[in-house]
């Protein structure tokens, strides 16, 4: 697992369920694509610049015509949704979660 910065979201309209393919850019280990459903509680505009924590290890799937290369952590709440999973403090993209 790693944390990465979002350079890019925007809506997948191919997907069944609303989600955004997000690019994230992971320092050295490079710039990954992802599928995620946030749409309940972020705007494209809201991810753009954010960090998240991101399993780096899974295996490529396509998703809803996109290769996703990434799984975006969140906690997933009853009433609220999917919550990102971020850093407090800025940390160099790439970084390792323990």
């Amino acid at each position: 697992m790693a944390v990465g910065t979002i350079v890019t979201a925007a809506a997948n309209s191919a997907a069944r369920k609303p989600a955004y393919v997000l690019t994230i850019d992971f320092g050295e280990k490079g710039m990954k694509t992802s599928s995620a459903q946030l749409t309940e509680n972020y705007a494209p505009d809201d991810l753009v610049g954010r960090q998240v924590a991101a399993v780096m290890n899974f295996p490529p799937l396509r998703v809803a015509g996109i290769r996703s290369e990434v799984l975006v952590l969140g906690a997933v709440d009853a009433e609220r949704g999917v919550v990102l999973l971020r850093p407090d403090v800025e940390v160099s993209d790439g970084t390792s979660v323990a």
